[in-house]
Order: structure tokens, then C-alpha cells, then sequence
């Protein structure tokens, strides 16, 4: 005989699984996420992944040709810097409001927050259901 609690176990597990998908949807956002910054005179286009991986550098006009190597690498570097920055930014912008309060999403990707500190030991549920889970049902039945 069904429980009380089944149906209020059933959404819980939904909720769950549409918490898991959602998830999963943002991690292949995160993934896909990229950042591409042109340096003035368009010396250099930098490309970068949300980790901040360098994934392309082009040099789409001759003006690098005209510079010494310490100007160059400066311009390499700050523009490296810019498109890093713009990436977080937009990894920011996904996680934001899925991010308990307090978690910044540098932190959590420098690893200066420990995820599974910031998620409970236990899923929410009611009273209840978690009696249930841990005692099964204790009433009375039709039998």
C-alpha cells in the first residue's frame, strides 16, 4: 500500500532531477562560453575559454610588425588579461543567481570555496518526509 509520503517523495525526486538537468545545462553553457578581445590598432585578437585558456591568437593586421618585442608582449599580455576578465564576466552572468549568498563566482572557480561546504549534507524536505526516509512510515494501515 502507498504511503502518505509517496507523492511528496515523487516531487522531491522531480525536483531533483530538474535541479541535475539544470545544472548540466549550465555546466555545457560554461563550457561553450568564450571571450575574444582586439587590442588597439588591432595589433592582436585574443580568444579565451571560460577557465581563462588561451585558445586563439591572430594577428589580423601588420601593426605588430612595427613593434618592439617588449611593446608587443605588454599588448599580448594586457589584451590576454582583458579577454580573461570578459570571460569570468560571462561565466559570472550565468551562475550568479544559482550561487548560495556569500559564493562569488571567482572564488569558486580559483578554488577558494570549497563546493561541497557550500551545499547541505542533507537535501531540504519536509519534517515529514525525512522521518519517513529514516523511519519508514509508522502509521496505521488497512490490512
Amino acid at each position: 500500500m502507498p504511503s502518505p509520503y509517496d507523492q511528496q517523495i515523487e516531487d522531491l525526486l522531480d525536483q531533483y532531477r530538474r535541479q541535475r538537468d539544470e545544472a548540466a545545462e549550465t555546466r555545457r553553457r560554461i563550457n561553450e562560453t568564450t571571450a575574444t578581445v582586439t587590442a588597439p590598432r588591432q595589433t592582436v585578437r585574443i580568444t579565451v575559454g571560460a577557465q581563462g585558456e588561451v585558445t586563439a591568437v591572430e594577428f589580423p593586421t601588420g601593426a605588430y610588425r612595427r613593434m618592439a618585442p617588449k611593446e608587443l608582449a605588454d599588448v599580448l599580455l594586457t589584451t590576454v588579461r582583458q579577454a580573461r576578465s570578459d570571460a569570468l564576466e560571462s561565466v559570472t552572468g550565468l551562475l550568479a543567481d544559482r550561487l548560495p549568498p556569500g559564493v562569488t563566482v571567482p572564488d569558486l572557480l580559483q578554488g577558494r570555496v570549497d563546493p561541497a561546504a557550500v551545499l547541505p549534507e542533507d537535501p531540504a524536505m519536509p519534517d515529514s518526509v525525512r522521518d519517513y526516509v529514516d523511519h519508514g512510515f509508522q502509521g496505521e494501515t488497512d490490512e
